[in-house]
């Protein structure tokens, strides 16, 4: 067997791969001997068919099998032992039906990722790094969600922002009269939330009441007109509810209340673990922590997305092997042309952050793959006011989670990402500048 390379471009090969009887032959021979072995054949005892017969009944398609296979895999060495940079799979420039015996010629396309030879950065090069300041109107209001979050549902004295209403509902005639008539609506056991109101004056309404108190109001407009939430609020079905236009009059018997946790040692161990925070000093400082850690995502983000647009820039005239590209991935598409430009830019990102990943020799460990898993784990749990969970339950639903191919590749290219960009960050010259908020928002609007 003979490989020969031809430089289409400097991106594009094509390998001829010229075949013998001899290279395959052999393997022909044996292919068709195991069928006589394993195969019924009508007419012939198991094991006992004459070879002639067997080639007769299965050459041609044993034949065509082993030089398509014998010569894919004499390519994918080739590329292998040349480390030859390819996108996707060698194209073979035409698909035979059925291979006869004797020799053979084959062609194969090979589109090859650009190599940016200049591409690995180094301290030379300057990019803003704008991280946000931390206010005490964030630690406040911080605060404020958190100690909601853990805090107690208790009945209340008087209607609060976030307060949940108890009580019956009585619809109403077209003179604002309870309606006796046979048929109208009577909740006795009414619940309300004003706050999720989606008319904010009927929410208004409720402002100041107390347990004890009438409250008349339209529960069509509340609900915006959804006939699932009024089917919810007025226990009728979800049919009709749409079609209820009536005010209603509902009498409160109970106020359901927030009340905030206080800071004591009980709360803080809820919130950060066991004897981490011991006073309210030490919790602001560590709410200010944890805000900074959050922030300091969005200041990454800007980062990445700012060097990813000078790289976008500096390669913008990187030549693609465009037309093998459009055979490999959008062979299918309604129109290649269309649909390959739609993603050239995506396909160049590619290409850089490989080149990058090979400069700058990053790697990813089953460890930090299961350390990712972990963190995202615990930030779920912390989602549902879960904080402190036990390590060893963390790792068992992250390992469990990881058993997922989808899953684990996700979070591989997330650990890969994070560390190809940690490294640039450790690399390039970083010009630091702390902005507010407002502003951080108005520079990442811009980019």
């Amino acid at each position: 067997m003979n490989i020969s390379k031809e430089e289409l471009s400097p991106v594009e090969l094509r390998l001829t791969v010229k075949v013998s009887e001899d290279d395959y032959k052999d393997e022909v021979t044996k292919k068709i001997k195991e069928i006589g072995r394993t195969h019924v054949i009508p007419g012939f005892r198991k094991g006992h068919v004459p070879f002639g017969e067997l080639k007769r009944r299965f050459g041609k398609h044993v034949t065509s099998d082993v030089i398509n296979d014998t010569v894919y895999r004499a390519v994918i060495d080739f590329i292998t032992e040349n480390k030859l940079n390819v996108m996707g799979h060698p194209l073979p420039v035409e698909v035979k039906e059925a291979v006869e015996e004797g020799d053979q010629e084959f062609k194969y396309d090979l589109a090859l990722i650009p190599q940016l030879e200049d591409i690995k950065p180094t301290a030379d090069d300057h990019y803003p790094y704008y991280e946000i300041e931390v206010t005490e109107e964030m630690i406040d209001e911080q605060d404020k969600a958190m100690r909601k979050r853990f805090g107690t549902q208790k009945p209340g004295e008087e209607m609060t922002v976030d307060g949940v209403v108890k009580g019956t509902l009585m619809q109403l005639d077209a003179d604002g009269n309870v309606n006796t008539a046979e048929g109208a609506i009577q909740v006795t056991d009414g619940i309300v939330f004003p706050l999720y109101f989606k008319d904010k004056e009927q929410t208004a309404l409720f402002d100041g009441k107390k347990p004890g108190d009438k409250v008349v109001f339209n529960p069509n407009k509340a609900a915006g007109g959804d006939a699932g939430e009024l089917a919810s609020m007025l226990h009728v079905d979800k049919a009709i509810a749409g079609d209820i236009h009536n005010d209603f009059e509902m009498n409160i018997s109970e106020i359901i209340v927030n009340i905030p946790a206080e800071l004591n040692q009980e709360y803080f161990d809820q919130v950060f673990g066991p004897d981490k925070v011991h006073n309210e000093e030490e919790y602001r400082a560590a709410i200010k922590e944890m805000i900074a850690a959050e922030l300091a995502q969005n200041t990454r983000i800007l980062f990445r997305n700012t060097f990813d647009k000078a790289m976008a820039e500096k390669y913008a005239s990187m030549q693609l092997p465009a037309e093998t590209i459009k055979k490999l991935f959008f062979a299918e598409a309604e129109n290649a042309d269309e649909a390959y430009a739609a993603q050239e830019a995506a396909i160049k990102h590619e290409i850089i952050e490989t080149n990058l990943l090979k400069a700058l020799d990053i790697k990813v460990e089953a460890d930090e793959i299961l350390d990712m898993a972990k963190a995202l784990t615990q930030r779920q749990f912390a989602q549902y006011g879960l904080s402190g969970m036990d390590d060893e339950i963390i790792t068992k639903y992250a390992k469990e989670q990881l058993q997922k191919e989808e899953i684990r590749n996700q979070i591989a290219q997330q650990v890969l990402a994070s560390k190809l960009y940690s490294a640039i960050e450790g690399i390039v010259t970083l010009d630091k500048e702390t902005v507010s908020l407002d502003k951080f928002k108005e520079l990442a609007q811009a980019l």
